[in-house]
């Protein structure tokens, strides 16, 4: 079996690469920009660096921002009729993974309206051409939703999200700005950055990992490790190093997919409103503890690269253990809780059946079942 690796046409980083974005307008010979983000980036200014460049450079634009933290069928449907109007022909994402999960799923459905219905999309949709391109910004450290083939949707009528998975989505540049996440509250760079670190080892570990992912997902558990203590007080190298982390992290697990961390994530976030990243940073460590015997000697490397010492003298079930303890410290550390208060013993059966149900489920390393997701939801309580 081949494996593939599928990545941005072009990315910037570093401070400053927004700049770079009026350049890439222009060599594309692009003429109106639809400006996809939520509504909080354009009222902290955050958006507006980025517009105020397209309009230095006479650069037309509209703005769309009817997005939500967990995105909807209906701020698709009605982004897709915005785009319309709008008479676009590029899309410029700035935000984290709602703004650029919405762009994604808008620019997949104005060139393959076939699947106008939303729900359509999910899994891996048979998608003919290419979405409309797309310049993804990101305005958080975690997602990774720039340099990535996949998004997700909230279905509200049937409190579920769901992941699509669709080459055709993939932004053909991506400008990873360290100074566009600069203005994220202490808890947001804490859960963005737990999402990061979810990417990185869930996708180090999951069934289709292979030497080139590997490389990339541990370089990912390293920086992020380092960094993301130091971002969350405001560090700039943190936010330098969570910026690179996230998109390494990104760069893996969007060819080889993901595990049941993101399953569970995914479940809490629909019935919940749980901020993504934070249920991952809960789900984590439990998750971790569950796969542990699936996954050879990884773990020894995840504990080394999260800065773990000894790790070579280690007996495995040390290293196990002590790989489960270093993320399960970094996330009480950003101050993530342990436990979902909002989690009822009655609600255990559809959490558990959604998960289950989820695209990222078949990529764990350990078979499941509905019973085990329950017990592992059941430790939240």
């Amino acid at each position: 079996m081949a494996n593939r690796i599928m990545l941005n046409q072009t990315s910037y980083h570093g401070a400053g690469a927004i700049a770079e974005i009026v350049n890439e307008a222009k060599s594309h010979g692009f003429q109106k920009a639809f400006v996809c983000t939520d509504p909080d980036l354009i009222r902290f200014g955050v958006a507006g660096k980025v517009t105020a460049l397209l309009e230095e450079a006479g650069l037309a634009y509209d703005v769309y921002s009817d997005i939500k933290a967990n995105p909807t069928i209906e701020n698709v449907q009605n982004g897709v009729a915005a785009f319309k109007a709008a008479q676009a022909d590029y899309i410029v994402a700035i935000g984290g993974g709602s703004a650029m999960d919405t762009a994604k799923a808008i620019g997949i459905i104005i060139t393959n309206p076939e699947f106008a219905d939303v729900r359509s999309l999910e899994g891996v949709a048979p998608t003919k051409n290419p979405c409309v391109p797309i310049i993804a910004v990101p305005t958080t450290a975690g997602t990774a939703a720039e340099v990535t083939i996949n998004y997700v949707i909230t279905d509200v009528e049937k409190k579920r999200k769901f992941v699509c998975v669709d080459p055709h989505d993939m932004p053909i540049v991506a400008v990873v700005d360290p100074d566009m996440t600069a203005t994220m509250p202490k808890s947001l760079t804490a859960s963005t950055g737990m999402d990061a670190l979810t990417h990185a080892i869930e996708g180090y570990i999951t069934r289709a990992a292979w030497v080139m992912t590997d490389m990339f997902h541990l370089k990912a558990i390293e920086i992020i490790g380092k960094c993301l203590r130091g971002a969350v007080d405001g560090c700039d190298k943190g936010r330098e190093g969570m910026a690179l982390g996230q998109y390494i992290a990104g760069m893996g697990f969007s060819n080889v997919g993901l595990g049941i961390a993101h399953s569970m994530a995914h479940t809490l976030g629909a019935v919940y409103d749980t901020p993504h990243g934070v249920a991952c940073a809960m789900m984590l460590p439990i998750v971790m503890e569950y796969n542990a015997e699936c996954t050879g000697e990884k773990y020894r490397e995840i504990a080394r690269a999260m800065g773990v010492k000894g790790v070579d003298e280690m007996t495995q079930e040390e290293y196990r253990a002590a790989a489960v303890q270093a993320v399960a410290q970094l996330s009480a550390d950003v101050g993530i809780p342990a436990k979902l208060e909002a989690l009822k013993e009655e609600d255990l059966p559809f959490l558990a059946e959604s998960a289950f149900a989820d695209a990222c489920r078949p990529g764990n390393p350990k078979d499941t079942s509905v019973e085990d997701l329950t017990e592992l939801f059941r430790k939240l309580m």
